[in-house]
C-alpha cells in the first residue's frame, strides 16, 4: 500500500494499480494512467520538482553566488519556517524571465511577505514542495482503490535529506528515500526477468530491497505542518 514520488527537476507522483482510474475527476485533476510492468497501471500526476530551486541558482550563480547543495540545504534549515508559500505548479513559475521575480510577485498577488533573503527563498520553496506533495498525495489517496501507507521517494531528489523530511512532515506519512538510480536499476532488472535471470517482478524488487540501502523519515510537528497546510491550500 504505497504511492511512488520520482524526485528530480521534475516530480510524478503515483500508484500502481491494476487497471486504469478514469473519472471525471480524474480528467479535471489532470492524473494520468500510463501502462506499467506486468499489464499493471501507474496512476499519477506531474508535479514541479526542483525545477523552482534550479532556476533560481542560475540567477544567483550570475550574481557570483555559487552556493553549492549542502550550502542550500543549511540555508533552508536555518531559515525562519512557515513565512510565505508559493503554489509549485502554478503556470508563473513555468518558465519566467527571473524565478526570484516570479516568486516575488506570487507572494504579493497572494498578499504573503515577500521572502527577503536567499535563504528564506530557499526555505519557502522547500516548504513549499513538500505541501504541494501533500495536497496531490491527498487527492490520488481518495482516488485510489488502497489506503496509501507509505511514500517511497526516488531519484536524484531523494538524496535531500530536509526535503525528504519536510515531506513526511507535511504528509503525516512514513518516507522511505532511495534508490536515487532507481530508472537505471529498474531498468536492468525487467531485462534480468526478460533473459530468465530473475524469476518475477516480486522477486527483483526483493534483490533490489536487499541491495540499495534506503532512509526512512517519519512525521514530525505535525500541528505546525498541518496549520501551513490549510494556509497553502486556501492560497488564490
Amino acid at each position: 500500500n504505497f504511492a511512488y514520488l520520482s524526485s528530480g527537476t521534475w516530480s510524478l507522483m503515483g500508484i500502481e494499480s491494476k487497471g486504469p482510474i478514469i473519472t471525471p475527476e480524474t480528467y479535471e485533476l489532470n492524473y494520468t494512467n500510463e501502462g506499467g510492468v506486468e499489464g499493471t497501471t501507474r496512476f499519477l500526476k506531474n508535479i514541479c520538482g526542483m525545477w523552482i530551486l534550479e532556476q533560481c541558482r542560475k540567477e544567483w550563480e550570475r550574481e557570483g553566488k555559487n552556493y553549492s547543495y549542502p550550502e542550500i540545504v543549511e540555508m533552508a534549515n536555518t531559515a525562519e519556517p512557515f513565512v510565505s508559500f508559493i503554489n509549485p505548479d502554478d503556470p508563473s513559475f513555468a518558465n519566467p524571465h527571473s524565478m526570484l521575480k516570479a516568486i516575488e510577485e506570487f507572494c504579493i498577488r497572494t498578499e504573503q511577505p515577500v521572502p527577503q533573503s536567499d535563504r528564506q527563498i530557499v526555505r519557502t520553496i522547500f516548504e513549499s514542495l513538500a505541501l504541494r506533495y501533500r495536497e496531490v498525495l491527498d487527492i490520488l489517496e481518495s482516488m485510489s482503490p488502497f489506503a496509501i501507507d507509505v511514500l517511497h521517494i526516488i531519484g536524484g531528489g531523494s538524496k535531500n535529506r530536509l526535503l525528504n523530511q519536510y515531506t513526511a512532515n507535511a504528509i503525516g506519512k512514513r518516507v522511505v528515500a532511495g534508490p536515487s538510480e532507481a530508472t537505471a536499476i529498474g531498468n536492468i532488472m525487467m531485462q534480468a526477468i526478460g533473459a530468465g535471470v530473475v524469476g518475477s517482478l516480486a522477486e527483483a524488487r526483493q534483490i533490489i530491497r536487499a541491495s540499495i540501502e534506503t532512509e526512512e523519515f517519519l512525521p514530525q510537528e505535525s500541528e505546525a505542518w498541518n496549520c501551513a497546510y490549510e494556509k497553502f491550500h486556501n492560497l488564490k
